[in-house]
């Protein structure tokens, strides 16, 4: 679809460059037309006339875009605002854009993805250079692939909160199958009939109208599918206020109703009824739930596998450390899997849950200088008791 809508507004923007130069002829024309004016001391006459060239100012086409695979988040604004039913951003490489977001320099980013997550907001920023972007609706998809090593620190924020924004827990579609041990060559020719239904579905999609920014075309749950619905969403609730799981997965579990509304809307219109959301299309989605709970629980517990296992390092090597120690000495040993700022950290605020370590704060010799943590040993544990 990219590619035909990118030979129109070739072809458009052909057009568009032609149109420019008599729209530069115009506008000198006027400009002549409207200094004569002016020594005319007619300036009324002098601005309706400049008023009527720019009204007949070209207009440069839009292109028209379904996804995006690097750009700023200015760029991001203006390709959104030229294309308001929203966009895909495809990277085969996560750990890039993710390891950007975790960086201070780019909170105004990681801002702008957390916004665009409900798809239904505006967004606004001002850059000298740039001026100031008005977003009308930010709304981003994000498709990618990461390696469980690369995802396991980012978790380990959302696990033990140095990072707890809600980041992680967007990425709802998370899934982290296991490699199949067998391999098996097979050489068969693709169904035809398949690949043509599966284009058919974008198409359908894309040529559905969905209203305006302004006024948007609403779908509602039937009654049925309404009252299944409920039923799930109240137990859904119930379970993630219950204590009984991570803080971190709770806050993935009650961003879950979106997710399931939206595969539903997905379902619905991929059957070709547009009117309301059916108890099939949502028992569809609700089956996907159950299978990306399971991974999404595989991805929290890896988070918190791995700090467990650096607090556990810790301790087993805590003579290798002064007393008191601070992060960077920990860091510093360059320990298996306490190699980044963020796993030293998870690791040492599981040891002070634990009762293993207490903090202290040290106030900065230097005026000015800000007050530094230090770790201190249990009793028990520095004397060698257990």
């Amino acid at each position: 679809m990219e590619r035909e809508w990118r030979k129109e507004w070739e072809g458009e923007n052909a057009e568009a460059a032609a149109d420019a130069e008599l729209t530069k002829i115009a506008l000198e024309e006027a400009r002549k037309k409207a200094k004569q004016k002016l020594k005319d001391q007619d300036r009324d006459a002098a601005r309706e006339i400049i008023a009527e060239a720019q009204g007949a100012a070209l207009i440069i086409p839009k292109r028209k875009r379904l996804t995006v695979n690097d750009a700023t988040v200015e760029k991001l604004g203006e390709l959104l605002n030229d294309n308001p039913r929203g966009l895909l951003v495809v990277r085969d490489e996560l750990p890039g854009l993710l390891a950007k977001l975790e960086d201070e320099a780019f909170q105004v980013d990681r801002a702008f993805y957390l916004e665009a997550f409900n798809g239904d907001a505006s967004f606004k920023y001002d850059r000298i250079g740039r001026g100031t972007v008005e977003i009308e609706m930010a709304t981003l998809s994000l498709v990618g692939g990461i390696q469980p090593a690369r995802i396991a620190p980012i978790v380990r924020g959302a696990v033990s909160g140095s990072s707890a924004d809600g980041l992680v827990q967007r990425l709802q579609l998370t899934v982290w199958p296991d490699l199949s041990k067998d391999w098996e060559w097979r050489d068969r020719r693709p169904d035809p009939d398949a690949e043509q239904d599966y284009e058919a579905a974008f198409l359908r999609l894309e040529s559905l109208n969905l209203g305006t920014t302004e006024t948007p075309a609403l779908r509602r749950f039937t009654k049925e599918a309404q009252g299944l619905f409920i039923e799930w969403m109240t137990a859904l609730q119930c379970e993630a206020r219950s204590g009984a799981q991570s803080e971190a997965l709770e806050a993935h579990l009650l961003k879950m109703p979106k997710t399931v509304a939206s595969l539903a809307l997905v379902f619905q219109l991929l059957s070709g009824d547009h009117e309301a959301i059916g108890d099939d299309a949502l028992l569809h989605a609700l089956a996907w739930a159950d299978y990306l709970r399971t991974h999404a629980i595989r991805l929290y517990a890896a988070g918190t596998y791995a700090a467990e296992a650096g607090a556990r390092l810790i301790l087993n090597r805590r003579e290798a450390l002064p007393s008191p120690f601070r992060a960077r000495d920990v860091h510093q040993k360059g320990w298996a899997g306490l190699s980044d700022r963020d796993a030293v950290e998870a690791a040492l605020q599981i040891l002070i849950s634990t009762h293993n370590l207490s903090l202290r704060e040290v106030t900065a010799r230097a005026a000015g200088g800000r007050p530094t943590s230090e770790y201190l040993w249990h009793p028990k544990i520095a004397g060698g008791g257990q």
